[in-house]
């Protein structure tokens, strides 16, 4: 009887919440707001249902993710791509809100996800990290336009934009750095990850804000979560080369700047990145390897709440 177990799958834009329960196959339509959202309660309690699933769809899920932990529905934030390639799998090729939202109701159904937990303490936090990295982001595009502009007029306007962008990500990192101040088991942690030499403010803030999970699992469970576990490519005899693939972006970027740094000044890291090299290790699959270290003795460190020593590389 476990097939019949309501799953809930919900399309969300800014005004509306398109629902599908599966498998009774019921769809309907209710406004994103708080009024929609407790008519939603009264129909999936009616329902028996308490698995709801939604796309992360760029903020405008928020709301309706809060209102349900709140009220301990069991909620699952799932990525759109897998969505999306679970629909293609299964050949649904169309695509519109309901059947979406259907999609979404038979992949919580059918595959294997976690339960979103809220951690108030961190919704602040990550929003200030993500802000911060995509003003960075904007900085590089205004900079590199900079220097290909031949209009003087232009260059000015770029440079200008440049210097808003800059004030801005010093403000974020004021306050980002105050958030973790405020907060003494965020401060604790931030402690932790900057007594290793290469991890900086921006790598540990980010870690604390997007990757709450650190500590909490084993060494291959973080890298595969960051997207630092190789992936085997073997089929019959060809015997493909391993990538990396999936995980967190937005971790894996700074955690690359922090391991060019560590690569080259942390007296233990060093070395193992330069016997990687000396091994014919291409630079990439080194730098890599170092990401991965970095990332797996970070977890160990939090997990023991212990600050960095040559014992805990």
């Amino acid at each position: 009887m476990a097939q019949l177990v309501p799953h809930v799958g919900i399309d969300c834009s800014d005004a509306r919440l398109e629902v599908h329960v599966h498998p009774q196959e019921i769809g309907f339509s209710l406004g994103n707001d708080p009024a929609g959202w407790c008519e939603l309660e009264r129909r999936l309690d009616a329902l028996g249902a308490r698995i709801v699933a939604l796309e992360a769809s760029g903020g405008c899920e928020r709301g309706i993710c809060r209102f349900l932990v709140e009220r301990s529905y069991s909620v699952r934030l799932l990525d759109p791509y897998r969505v999306r390639q679970f629909a293609r799998a299964a050949g649904q090729l169309a695509k519109n809100d309901r059947i979406d939202a259907a999609v979404i109701a038979r992949f919580v159904a059918t595959l294997p996800t976690r339960p979103l937990v809220r951690r108030k303490e961190l919704e602040s936090l990550a929003e200030l990290v993500t802000a911060r990295s995509q003003l960075v982001a904007q900085l590089t595009v205004v900079r590199n336009q900079a220097r290909r502009r031949e209009n003087g007029v232009l260059r000015r306007l770029d440079t200008r934009r440049a210097k808003a962008a800059e004030a801005d990500i010093a403000t974020l990192d004021r306050l980002i750095a105050q958030a973790v101040d405020a907060h003494a088991g965020l401060k604790a942690k931030n402690a932790i990850l900057r007594s290793m030499k290469g991890v900086g403010p921006v790598l540990a803030h980010t870690l604390l804000a997007l990757l709450p999970e650190l500590g909490q699992l084993t060494r291959k469970q973080i890298a595969a979560l960051v997207g630092l576990a190789p992936v085997e490519d073997q089929s019959g005899k060809r015997q493909g080369g391993r990538a990396i693939k999936g995980g967190r972006p937005a971790i894996r970027a700074p955690l690359f700047m922090a391991a060019m740094i560590a690569g080259t000044h942390n007296p233990l890291i060093k070395p193992f990145r330069e016997r990687l090299r000396a091994a014919g290790k291409k630079p990439k699959v080194a730098i890599v390897a170092v990401m991965r270290k970095m990332i797996t003795t970070l977890n160990a460190m939090i997990r023991d709440q212990r600050k960095w020593s040559p014992a805990n590389a």
